[in-house]
């Protein structure tokens, strides 16, 4: 009977202790805050890197959140050149859309170069590491215009682009991009 009792007793406390383990602590995150987030003026990203060396932990950083930002941007570009092709006739379509996307993996790398950091917080880890949070943003006006440039240098496209109906397909991505 003892021993029975002493067993139930020794369930009970690993029991407590298994369901204080699995109890998950929230956490807030660096940069969580909506000024951090994509706005319909700015593109943003925040993102980290994790090195036992501080300048790499914040090269690795930068070097992610460019990419979320790149693929942001091409993500909405995309939907905006599926888009407006599909409001303008353009004699040759595909011809058209393919240099639309080259055009725009080109504005967005040359803009990339440009973007602005808009907040960094250095953190060293328990085991001696360092993580590097940083946040950065791209001005969707800048990368309009630099698209645009681009297009007026290309004669054939320049005949086939709108200006106005791609500034609005535009702005309506834009929309659809922040309310996913």
């Amino acid at each position: 009977m003892m021993l029975v009792i002493s067993i139930i007793m020794g369930g009970c406390k690993s029991t407590k202790k298994l369901s204080e383990v699995t109890k998950a602590e929230e956490i807030e995150l660096p940069f969580s805050d909506a000024k951090y987030k994509t706005d319909k003026d700015f593109f943003r990203a925040v993102q980290t890197g994790i090195s036992p060396d501080l300048s790499t932990s914040r090269k690795i950083a930068l070097q992610n959140a460019k990419t979320e930002l790149a693929s942001n941007v091409q993500t909405v570009i995309k939907a905006v050149t599926d888009n407006y092709t599909n409001q303008r006739t353009v004699n040759d379509r595909q011809e058209f859309e393919n240099k639309f996307e080259e055009l725009s993996r080109q504005v967005t790398n040359q803009q990339l170069s440009d973007v602005k950091v808009i907040g960094e917080k250095s953190f060293k880890e328990t085991d001696g590491r360092y993580s590097f949070w940083i946040a950065i943003e791209m001005s969707k006006d800048i990368l309009l215009k630099s698209f645009q440039g681009q297009i007026s240098n290309d004669e054939k496209m320049k005949l086939d682009f709108d200006k106005y109906l791609y500034e609005k397909v535009f702005e309506q991505e834009m929309e659809k991009f922040l309310n996913r």
